[in-house]
């Protein structure tokens, strides 16, 4: 495990390098802001965990094998790659590298500051020949200049004088690590770049299959010094040499921009360096506390009693913004741009998990996130014609829009992609107000995933309507019927499409009628056996697990032929399904189904836990739901989980958020209709979040005995545990919370632990 200090409210805090741990912390301290993305490597390049600077969509395409061969394999997929690194800036002293594993290290610490968006690194080193320097760097990947990242670097001199080197890199086809033997690591390219041209300033590249052109610039500041530069097809490097006396210092300031997918790249690039220096490295630092201090006035979330989770959701907030602020025309990758996890690819968790948290807290991302997906509406047509379907068929995962996921059962068979998009359109529509987003983009997303299931579903002798052979989101069960969550969300999409139809081009009254008419006749199983409704037609007659078996994830240690025929679940399927869509249950149904699925329930995902803090909370289980906000909020922070070293699970940074606010805050939006239903366990005093709703910014400070409701802006309506709350500007409102039951949790096979580290 990591050096990571005690839980501060606004920082993570490195106390000591710990080399075991590299790749773990070089994701916890990645920079990003959804354009490009740092890696938390050490200045000087070694010893590095993964090198990484990515450039969102930025990525090189490779062949699919298969043992054999099927009509609608994808053929090809699309990897991530890493850019031209600018991160690197070598010292040597007298003549002796500057090394953390040499010398002597007296201290090393690094922050990442969670409000001024930087990430500070101090060092105090001996060499092995006693030459002794302090060394301070403070990175930033900038909110406000979307393509460019900078670095202020300086070295300073103990009781002697030295000679000083210093050696700042631009360098692309960097060595990359070996391919881990996990599934969810990403292919290796090695040199995945041609050089096309390249100056003092500027380098030039081109991926060799995808053809991506990319153009990296640099400039420095250097306050003393001799300069030199020495630039290569490769590789851009700056020396400078200094004679300092005791206790004097050079500093420099680097500044790194790219440009990647347009027609005459280098020219941006140059364009966003230039500017960047024009402004300065101060001033733009202002820029950057600023931007932070608007994004935490309407998102921050205060919680009294547990220091360690208030420091797991800032960090999730923090990381969570950084993969979406500025996206742009780019999806929201599952590891953002902390790692190459995944292959770099978007999945259903973006919509599901992290737009929902960025619709109330910043949700100018999530309209430039479906922006993306309608971008991509024409590649969902084609692979919809390509299965014989109408309409379109989102991918499973991707990078630019065509479906990359070689694994049939959990990438093609996940048709509740569609759904899960079509939700995030109503939701954000609801929750903005954003009518041209709707004429431009939603409208036509509704339409054409509604048309799909319009297609799939079948309609038997007796006029119930069915979704056979998909998956849903627990990939421990396959190609099934009647999966629950999907036809509670294909059921939204069609509703939630034909209540717009009158808008939409193209569609006739015939069509809206005919979506209304299956959503009224879809089939949500349920055992009368077991009084629960069924994660999918059949479920509960499933033979049971074994939990008294070793070895999670379970994936990684059963074939899956074992799991599919078992009641066993890798993540929240049908409790998700009741967290999206609870208007579908009574609080009754609610509470058999959590607990019943609860014990079958081994959150071999880190999707799982948020889902269960949610269902735990509106439950009763409200230890529970603690439990699970902690594995939520704490995963990547301090679980140490293998393949956070790949990036961080930016769903379950998210996922804080969702277990915090939805869970203990009872928020929910059904139709675009707000309301709460807040509960809080005695042993946590005090909970308050903040959220964005069109022209107005709510306050919600929850006790374990009350609510208020504080509004700055238009006044907002919502329900209170379904009473009708009106708040304006000029007055609070505070309201008891009900007399509710609490309930001891229910057998788990995984006990809930902040040791805990699904992946």
């Amino acid at each position: 495990m990591a050096e990571i200090g005690p839980a501060e409210p606004w920082a993570v805090r490195e106390t000591a390098l710990s080399e075991g741990d590299l790749r773990q912390v070089e994701s916890l301290f990645a920079l990003a802001n959804g354009h490009i993305g740092l890696r938390g490597n050490l200045d000087e390049g070694d010893p590095v965990g993964m090198p990484g600077t990515y450039l969102n969509s930025l990525f090189e395409e490779r062949d699919l094998a298969y043992p054999e061969a099927g009509y609608g394999f994808p053929e090809r997929t699309q990897t991530v790659v890493d850019a031209p690194n600018g991160k690197t800036i070598r010292l040597t002293v007298d003549g002796e590298p500057f090394d953390v594993r040499t010398g002597t290290v007296h201290r090393h610490e690094r922050v990442l500051d969670l409000r001024a968006g930087t990430l500070r690194r101090e060092v105090d080193w001996t060499s092995p020949s006693g030459a002794r320097i302090q060394l301070t760097s403070t990175r930033v990947v900038w909110f406000t200049h979307p393509a460019v990242a900078a670095i202020r670097w300086e070295v300073t001199t103990g009781d002697d004088a030295v000679t000083v080197r210093v050696e700042s890199d631009l360098a692309a086809n960097e060595p990359q690590p070996e391919q881990r033997d996990d599934p969810r690591a990403s292919a290796v390219f090695e040199s995945p770049f041609e050089a096309l041209s390249h100056a003092d300033d500027v380098l030039l590249h081109r991926t060799k299959r995808s053809k991506i052109e990319v153009a990296s610039a640099v400039a420095h500041e250097v306050s003393t010094g001799r300069t030199e530069v020495n630039a290569e097809p490769d590789r851009i490097r700056t020396v400078v040499t200094a004679e300092l006396p005791a206790g004097g210092s050079l500093r420099l300031d680097k500044i790194i921009a790219y440009a990647w997918s347009e027609p005459d790249p280098v020219p941006k690039a140059r364009a966003d360096r230039d500017e960047a220096v024009h402004v300065g490295f101060d001033t733009l630092c202002d820029e950057q506390r600023a931007y932070l201090d608007d994004f935490w006035a309407g998102a921050d979330v205060e919680l009294d009693g547990d220091p360690e989770v208030q420091q797991g959701v800032r960090f999730g907030l923090f990381h969570v913004l950084q993969a979406g602020a500025q996206a742009g025309p780019h999806p929201i990758a599952a590891k953002g741009l902390t790692g190459n996890g995944y292959d770099g690819h978007t999945l259903w968790d973006t919509e599901t998990f992290v737009l929902p948290l960025l619709t109330y807290t910043h949700p100018a991302c999530v309209g430039s996130a479906l922006r993306w997906r309608h971008r991509t509406l024409g590649a969902a047509r084609d692979r919809a014609k390509e299965l014989r379907l109408a309409g379109a068929a989102y991918p499973w995962r991707t990078i630019s829009g065509p479906e990359c996921s070689g694994y049939w059962p959990a990438g093609t068979a996940a048709l509740h992609v569609n759904a899960d998009i079509a939700a995030a359109v109503l939701r954000y529509a609801g929750a903005t107000g954003d009518e041209d987003f709707l004429e431009e983009a939603g409208l036509e997303i509704l339409a054409e995933t509604a048309r799909l299931w319009a297609r799939w579903i079948h309609v038997d002798d007796h006029g119930v309507a069915h979704i056979d052979g998909v998956t849903g989101p627990d990939e421990y069960t396959a190609l099934v019927d009647d999966n629950m969550f999907t036809n509670l969300m294909a059921q939204h999409n069609l509703l939630g499409a034909a209540s717009y139809g009158s808008r939409m081009p193209g569609v006739s009254d015939d069509e809206i009628a005919r979506w209304k008419e299956l959503a009224g006749a879809l089939f949500m199983p349920y055992s009368a056996t077991r009084n629960v409704h069924e994660q999918h037609s059949g479920f509960t007659r499933f033979e049971e697990w074994d939990f008294s078996a070793d070895g999670y994830p379970l994936f990684m240690n059963y074939p899956y032929l074992d799991l599919y025929r078992r009641q066993v679940v890798k993540q929240a399927d049908l409790v998700l399904a009741m967290m999206l869509r609870g208007d579908a249950f009574t609080a009754e149904e609610k509470l058999r189904n959590f607990v019943y699925y609860e014990a079958r329930t081994v959150r071999d995902s880190s999707l799982s836990a948020p889902a269960q803090a949610v269902l735990a909370a509106e439950t009763g289980h409200l230890s529970l739901a603690h439990d699970y906000l902690a594995e939520a909020a704490l995963l990547d922070l301090r679980g140490g989980g293998e393949s956070s070293g790949d990036g961080l699970h930016i769903a379950a940074c998210a996922g804080a958020w969702t277990a915090l606010v939805m869970g203990f805050g009872g928020l929910r939006d059904h139709d675009g209709r707000l309301s709460f239903a807040p509960r809080l366990p005695p042993h946590l005093p005090r909970l308050r979040f903040r959220l964005r709703r069109r022209d107005s910014r709510l306050v919600v400070t929850i006790t374990p005995d009350q609510a208020t409701y504080e509004v700055s802006g238009a006044k907002l309506s919502f329900t209170h545990h379904g009473t009708e709350v009106t708040v304006t500007e000029s007055e609070s409102v505070t309201v008891p919370l009900p007399s509710q039951p609490v309930r001891e949790a229910p057998f788990t096979p995984r006990p809930p632990s902040r040791d805990s580290s699904p992946s």
